[in-house]
């Protein structure tokens, strides 16, 4: 008997028959979050930034987001019986002081550009994780009309130089209308030359103010994402038939989501 090469075979059996754990196996088990989104806001009217979040997908009970020197900026662990059920999308937008307590050159030194991670861990345990990119570059501001007048300044009908206009008597056409926004914000961001930019969509927001029969303040809001190529949008009558008084907004939002937001105001003539 050949003792030393029962051994060998015996060894060998053990290593064919062990598991074999590769780096490409680990990568199999991690998912991708469905969408994975951190861009900012621009107020240009206000003059406001603000750095948001959507991010959406299986089922977690934490979530981690790291910027791209892996720093962690935000985590959040589910507790209790909402841990047993978990989460599957979160929207978040952080706090917009004005230009005067946070000038954007700050703002964006605080969340530099690059690519940000988004990790999560599902409730059977696999790990979520996906890249997102964040850019400085902000869209110009769009230059809405609303029946061809120009936006109003001042929708504050309690200040100094409240200027809302009024764009047509009650039951005629109402067209919120703006130029394509082509170029990048001339004066904040990254670049400042204003090259040019692609747009992903548009959105209009309009609100109607007014007193319910039981006296109540209600706000009616209609909301509309439009593709790239379209500039205008007329209002539904049965939206004007609301109220007399409208404040409405005009973002434009660029490829990586970041958006530049206008908003203004106007009045329909009810004696008209």
């Amino acid at each position: 008997m050949n003792t030393p090469n029962l051994c060998l075979y015996a060894s060998m059996a053990a290593l064919l028959a062990a598991p074999i754990t590769t780096v490409a196996d680990d990568e199999e088990d991690e998912l991708s979050f469905d969408e994975a989104h951190l861009f900012f806001e621009l107020n240009n009217t206000d003059g406001d930034l603000g750095i948001h979040a959507l991010i959406d997908g299986d089922a977690w009970k934490s979530l981690r987001i790291k910027d791209f020197d892996g720093r962690e900026i935000l985590k959040i662990r589910v507790r209790g019986r909402l841990r047993r059920q978990g989460l599957t999308e979160i929207f978040f937008e952080s706090a917009e002081p004005l230009f005067a307590e946070l000038p954007p050159a700050m703002f964006f030194e605080r969340f530099p550009a690059g690519t940000y991670d988004i990790v999560g861990r599902t409730l059977e345990g696999d790990k979520l994780t996906s890249e997102t990119e964040i850019t400085h570059a902000m869209p110009a501001p769009p230059s809405p009309t609303v029946n061809g007048m120009a936006a109003a300044i001042q929708c504050d009908d309690e200040a100094p130089g409240y200027d809302a206009p009024t764009v047509a008597n009650v039951g005629e056409e109402v067209i919120i209308a703006w130029e394509a926004v082509t170029l990048t914000h001339s004066s904040l961001g990254y670049p400042q030359a204003s090259p040019d930019i692609s747009i992903h969509n548009y959105e209009v927001v309009v609100e109607a103010e007014f007193e319910l029969a039981d006296g109540e303040e209600f706000t009616s809001v209609l909301s509309v994402i439009l593709p790239p190529g379209v500039t205008e949008i007329t209002i539904p009558q049965e939206f004007l038939a609301q109220s007399d008084s409208f404040k409405y907004e005009v973002l434009a939002r660029e490829e990586s989501r970041n958006q530049t937001a206008i908003e203004s105001c106007f009045l329909l003539d009810a004696d008209g």
